[in-house]
């Protein structure tokens, strides 16, 4: 698959993600508090991510490894990529004007810092190899 494709089927699955993330922090939020709504909302976004991005975004390519071990090494590209996000914002945040429309530019940023270690870890790491059915 073209590099162009698979990075729009990787935003694709990136905007799906941040939808149910919002959707399942709010419906339990009353239930489970802010954190722990938190929580559920970011293992439910990842898996949708995780579904999109191995069945579209890198058809084609494999983990090489188990299902289960491929959804880990999944979750953990993504808690390094929001850690990668929340760094940035904070560090602009702290350094630099703190208004609502500079707070948004920072959000951008952290968020484009993030999605940028998780192409790069989910392409380059996770599906580096071609599927058994695509080698040549």
């Amino acid at each position: 698959m073209k590099l162009s494709r698979r990075l729009l089927w990787f935003g694709i699955a990136g905007v799906l993600g941040l939808l149910v993330d919002v959707a399942v922090l709010t419906a339990l939020r009353d239930t489970l508090g802010v954190y722990g709504a938190r929580a559920a909302s970011f293992l439910a976004a990842a898996t949708a991510t995780w579904l999109v991005n191995r069945h579209l975004s890198f058809a084609g390519r494999s983990a090489g490894v188990s299902l289960w071990h491929e959804y880990l090494r999944y979750l953990g590209l993504m808690l390094g990529g929001g850690a990668v996000n929340l760094a940035v914002y904070s560090f602009l945040a702290w350094r630099f004007s703190q208004t609502p429309f500079w707070l948004a530019v920072y959000v951008g940023a952290g968020s484009l810092a993030g999605m940028t270690m998780n192409y790069l870890g989910a392409s380059q790491w996770l599906y580096r190899h071609k599927a058994p059915d695509q080698r040549s």
